[in-house]
């Protein structure tokens, strides 16, 4: 993997869909398999990239350089269990694809970041700015690299946020910024396009 400095490149990150946050917590558990396109999952496409239900999955290619895209469930958490299966289906290794959780808006939110050359990070997203919380990319093992499935999975209680992948803890993080928000999926793209990443059978289970 090229330098660590290149990872610090602030990605244009693009709203591209408006975050629904519901008046009250959610009845849990809650799962989708993404075979109903009428789940509710926030998502629109342009010209950058393409978010949406696609047989059976949520899909997600970012067409350009320097570029997060993302979708949102409309819903408000406070304390969860969230798993979900992330899959690279094209494009270059040198990329970042997981979720996001306690999104307070379209702005404000921590992010759960893995790379198809075998990295982690968990950062916050504050108001234009990103915050590594666990430092700064670091490589993992437990990451399955390339065009491969990984089983995330994030533990938000109180203050305090597990990350998990394929069973394996891999950073564990303390921060009261967020206490509570929607879920999204994401992937992301440095400097080359064509990133796409596909999502199924996430569940949101209560601690």
């Amino acid at each position: 993997m090229p330098a660590m400095s290149r990872r610090w490149l602030v990605a244009a990150l693009v709203p591209l869909v408006a975050l629904l946050v519901a008046c009250g917590g959610e009845q849990l558990p809650w799962a989708d398999d993404f075979s109903d396109p009428a789940s509710g999952w926030q998502a629109e496409s342009d010209a950058s990239a393409e978010v949406g239900y696609h047989e059976g999955v949520m899909h997600v290619l970012v067409r350009s350089p320097n570029l997060l895209a993302w979708t949102s469930a409309g819903r408000e958490f406070s304390d969860f269990h969230l798993s979900v299966e992330a899959t690279q289906v094209a494009g270059p290794d040198d990329n970042e694809y997981g979720a996001l959780v306690r999104m307070k808006d379209a702005n404000h939110f921590y992010i759960f970041s893995i790379s198809g050359d075998g990295y982690y990070q968990v950062s916050k997203y504050d108001d234009g700015e990103r915050e590594a919380l666990s430092g700064d990319w670091a490589p993992s093992e437990a990451v399955h690299p390339g065009a491969a499935t990984n089983f995330l999975e994030v533990v938000c209680q109180g203050v305090t946020m597990t990350f998990l992948v394929n069973g394996v803890t891999l950073a564990q993080v303390e921060d009261n910024s967020y206490p509570r928000g929607d879920i999204g999926l994401y992937a992301g793209t440095f400097f080359e396009p064509g990133v796409e990443t596909h999502f199924d059978n996430l569940r949101v289970e209560e601690l």
